[in-house]
């Protein structure tokens, strides 16, 4: 797999090295690698990408273990039920309810504003199925919390998670919407179809 970049000081860390090792494993064991690096930043939105499969949860997952971050991300909020529910939300996940209109955006920027250390994983697409275009939100969360954002791409053909580049903090949403269209736009996830149809 190669060596796993340690992020930086003042990125927030779980500590925990029991998980960093099994991320590690999970990554050598599907044979995907890390490259480039999170920034040191104490507040970030990674805008991951393309999502194409269920397996990109494992390997995203892999990845924030391997990495040592602790971050929060949105998840469908029918994967929060039962005994699945509490793994999620101890790895971080906030339950989403996308058929709702209950002020996501407005939430996850008061969690920026009350943390002052805070990373927040999004896949802009919302679902795995091929979309026209990327959805907004990570983007307006960003630039209502006035933090950057980290493309995390999921290159399934190279079998690399990619960290990079980083959209400036401040970016205008249609500049940053269209950076991360033409950023995921040509790579191919776990399965063969393009992120963005």
């Amino acid at each position: 797999m190669g060596a796993v970049p340690a992020p930086g000081a003042r990125v927030p860390r779980r500590d925990r090295p029991g998980l960093q090792r099994l991320g590690r494993w999970i990554l050598r064991l599907l044979r995907w690698r890390i490259e480039g690096a999170i920034p040191d930043e104490p507040r970030l939105v990674i805008a991951v990408g393309p999502h194409t499969s269920n397996w990109d949860f494992i390997v995203g997952a892999a990845a924030m273990f391997a990495l040592d971050i602790d971050l929060a991300f949105l998840g469908k909020h029918t994967l929060f039920r039962g005994p699945l529910g509490v793994l999620m939300r101890a790895m971080g996940g906030v339950p989403v309810d996308r058929s709702a209109r209950h002020g996501v955006v407005g939430q996850a920027i008061d969690a920026f504003r009350a943390h002052p250390r805070f990373v927040l994983a999004i896949a802009p697409e919302g679902t795995r199925k091929g979309v026209q275009r990327l959805r907004s939100g990570c983007v307006h969360i960003a630039q209502g919390a006035g933090v950057p954002i980290l493309v995390a791409t999921l290159d399934g053909e190279a079998r690399v998670v990619r960290l990079g580049p980083v959209l400036a903090a401040g970016m205008p949403a249609q500049d940053a919407l269209a950076s991360l269209e033409a950023h995921f736009g040509n790579v191919r996830g776990w399965r063969a179809r393009r992120s963005i149809a």
